[in-house]
């Protein structure tokens, strides 16, 4: 029997997993570890090595040591961080950022932020699938780039990038390279040491864990100019009372993160998905069709509205894109950027399963979609049918 809401919207925000909120309520409470961790008291070192033992659990998961991983409020912060940070920091070597035009918001508006201060952004375009050549990074590299940030997963699409490959081409030439990883942990590896990767951002609660708590990996010897200052946690590059509950949580999510159970179980529910969407005439996926993570679908229903689908399908709850985004009327930037025209823009939703997508939830939203891409395109078109002519 289907519960009376499902949930395909894992990309915008994961259910904490019942294990991580476990761990969070012995931090809780006058019982629990709830010191905090600056202080040097036995409450207050019994918080930090829970701090401590959490930093690890994430290093490992994005195969780093546990000393260059620094807590946030979340990705966006990591982003505004690693750009407005190694710019900063570095500009006596150059004011020239290289990022592409399918990023998330938290790096197109801050790379315009940038350019505000006078910092010159070139934005590479991608493929027709959403790929970005590493062969236009080298090139749009010059003698003054400072930084390069790239997403790994796109969160509209999914679709993965060769990170380590466009790792190696910014360090042949002696550039810092940012990543994006907010929605690749626990869906995809991730091996920033080995990819050349000096910058990273991190986030729970894409991946099971708490929202508000996030992290940055910095490379040892990377330097980035601190955006808040009052203190010196977190090395001094973000300081501020850590919230022991929610890096706890942070962490716990991050060791039950793998990929190599997570991954084929999401790519089993996805393709599902896909293979009951992609017999209603005329749909089409967005991005390419094998380089992509194991958990979203961008699918785009010519002749229906988004919205009117997804309000003709009020119990499932799933996106037009990015959440960030959801209160922006214009069509996706990145669908957009990926070639598509508004009105197939517009005729777009994402979809992303998770850890607790069942087999009949997926057969239940593809009877209804099955049902309702008909009889809207009908209410749209006047006639008794949609046909792709």
């Amino acid at each position: 029997m289907i519960k009376k809401e499902i949930y395909l919207d894992y990309a915008a925000t994961t259910p904490v997993d019942p294990a991580v909120i476990a761990v969070m309520i012995e931090c809780l409470g006058s019982s629990g570890d709830s010191a905090n961790p600056s202080s040097s008291h036995l409450p207050g070192r019994r918080a930090k090595a829970r701090v401590e033992v959490a930093r690890s659990q994430i290093a490992k998961r994005i195969g780093v040591s546990s000393d260059t991983v620094w807590f946030t409020s979340g990705a966006t912060e990591s982003d505004n961080m690693a750009l407005i940070g190694a710019m900063r920091a570095n500009a006596h070597r150059g004011r020239h950022l290289i990022t592409s035009v399918l990023e998330h918001k938290a790096i197109l508006d801050t790379a315009h932020a940038l350019e505000a201060e006078g910092t010159e952004v070139t934005y590479v375009n991608h493929d027709s699938d959403g790929i970005v050549d590493p062969d236009q990074i080298s090139e749009a590299i010059r003698d003054d780039t400072v930084l390069v940030s790239i997403m790994h997963v796109n969160n509209e699409t999914g679709v993965l990038q060769d990170i380590a490959a466009i790792g190696q081409r910014c360090h042949e030439c002696g550039v810092l390279f940012h990543v994006d990883a907010a929605q690749s942990t626990g869906k995809v590896a991730l091996k920033l040491e080995d990819w050349a990767v000096d910058l990273a951002s991190l986030t729970a609660h894409k991946t099971y864990g708490p929202m508000g708590i996030g992290a940055i990996y910095i490379s040892e010897g990377v330097s980035l100019d601190p955006m808040i200052h009052g203190g010196e946690q977190e090395g001094g590059f973000r300081p501020g009372t850590l919230a022991t509950h929610q890096i706890v949580g942070f962490g716990k999510a991050f060791e039950l993160a793998d990929p190599d159970s997570d991954g084929p179980l999401l790519a089993a529910r996805r393709d599902r998905l896909w293979t009951g969407l992609n017999a209603i005439e005329g749909v089409f996926l967005n991005g390419h069709p094998a380089q992509r993570s194991p958990h979203v679908l961008n699918v785009t229903f010519p002749g229906v509205e988004g919205s009117s689908l997804q309000l003709a399908l009020a119990n499932v709850a799933i996106s037009a894109g990015s959440a960030c985004n959801s209160d922006i009327p214009d069509p996706s930037h990145v669908l957009r950027g990926m070639g598509l025209s508004d009105v197939l823009a517009e005729s777009t939703l994402r979809f992303s399963v998770g850890r607790f997508t069942t087999e009949a939830e997926i057969d239940y939203v593809v009877g209804r979609i099955q049902d309702e891409v008909p009889r809207l395109r009908a209410l749209a078109s006047g006639a008794p049918a949609w046909t792709a002519s």
